[in-house]
């Protein structure tokens, strides 16, 4: 046997927990994410979706992919570079960067690209990259590749993180990193103070916005809104699977900081352009959210109203305070246990377990909708109790 094969063989991680009934992946989800989806022939609660505002089934944004599809087809057939660039893409990007203040701003195949392309071609050989410790997978991946010496500074910590800036040559670049809204663990980030620190010591301010669009600030243009520091982050990153109930990403700047992705970035370079559908619906999006504020409204009374029931039953939600609320368990084991009898129960939650948390700290991660009724966030919270007195 080659030696990859061997390894590839080896790996039987998945299948000890299929074997046990546990398995908690890869669930065929036969209908859209709504707060209600058929898994296998049954009716089942969603409490594990990103689709913040409940945008994915919205009867105009359906119309305008249906629209696009009818005009450009399925797909662009090439790198934004070349001729995968359509009138579509670049309305796009002017709403975007209008939307969360900024000059200007490009769009990416994927959140996940957006991260990787962009801070890979910001921080080269002789800068800094500085992160917290919590941040998404795809700011880690994209420092791999930036040839920047990378420091992290514990979750949230001002303190830590001046330490890490002041031993730092202030002539390179220093760039910060951060999610605005913590994937995993539901915070925010205190962009206020990163912003002040910047200022200090002469660096620039990235934040990856993916689960803060539509959530956070006045009119959900996310974590820098929130604060009122628009003008002091550099570079805004955001997805469209969340909230925009797309898929694909951007990020926003300034117009040189923009030219200069454009041009250095290669996951967008080398990347076909989201299908034209994909930009519609974005687009269509955006509309709604404007011409909507009150799903926003609607968001947050279901999540103060979920995090109040958890607390008062006794469940530990860590610092949470929007709508990503993580229910501390710990053990792996017993995390998918939960999670499985959980959907038994009619009711989807997300186990997630090491290297996306710590090991030993595993979590349900419980999310909520705009769309969410309050019968039903009873009733998920109802099973939560039952599937956890049963372990």
């Amino acid at each position: 046997m080659k030696p990859l094969e061997k390894k590839l063989a080896e790996y039987r991680i998945p299948q000890m927990f299929m074997e046990q009934g546990i398995y908690p992946f890869y669930h065929p989800i036969e209908t859209g994410q709504d707060t209600e989806v058929i898994l296998r022939g049954k009716k089942t609660l969603m409490f594990g979706s990103n689709s913040y505002l409940g945008l994915t089934q919205h009867p105009e944004i359906i119309e305008a992919g249906k629209k696009a599809l009818d005009k450009y087809g399925t797909g662009a057939s090439g790198s934004r570079l070349m001729n995968g660039n359509l009138d579509l893409h670049e309305k796009l990007e002017q709403e975007l960067a209008d939307f969360v203040g900024k000059e200007a701003a490009t769009v990416f195949s994927t959140g996940f690209q957006s991260n990787l392309g962009s801070i890979a071609a910001l921080a080269g050989r002789n800068d800094y990259i500085l992160l917290d410790e919590k941040n998404h997978a795809s700011i880690i991946e994209g420092t791999r590749l930036s040839f920047a010496r990378v420091l992290k500074y514990k979750h949230n910590d001002m303190q830590d993180l001046e330490k890490k800036l002041q031993s730092l040559d202030q002539d390179r670049i220093i760039l910060i990193v951060m999610d605005g809204i913590f994937s995993m663990e539901g915070d925010i980030a205190p962009l206020d103070q990163i912003t002040d620190l910047a200022d200090k010591y002469n660096a620039s301010v990235y934040v990856d916005d993916a689960h803060a669009l539509g959530v956070l600030g006045k009119s959900g243009a996310g974590t820098a809104e929130h604060f009122g520091v628009t003008d002091k982050v550099d570079i805004i990153m955001g997805t469209f699977s969340k909230s925009l109930a797309s898929l694909g990403g951007f990020v926003a700047g300034s117009r040189d900081a923009i030219n200069y992705l454009k041009h250095n970035a290669r996951a967008l370079l080398f990347s076909a352009s989201i299908p034209p559908a994909s930009a519609a619906t974005v687009l269509k999006a955006l509309e709604i959210i404007k011409r909507e504020p009150e799903r926003i409204g609607r968001l947050w009374e279901n999540t103060n109203y979920a995090k109040k029931l958890l607390v008062d039953n006794g469940f530990d939600i860590g610092e949470s305070t929007t709508p990503i609320i993580p229910i501390h368990v710990g053990d792996d084991i017993k995390t998918y246990q939960l999670a499985t009898l959980m959907l038994q129960d009619g009711v989807y939650v997300n186990p997630v377990v090491h290297p996306a948390v710590e090991k030993g700290k595993a979590i349900l991660r419980y999310s909520l909708m705009a769309t969410h009724t309050k019968a039903q966030i009873d009733r998920s919270i109802d099973s939560l109790i039952r599937s956890s007195k049963k372990l």
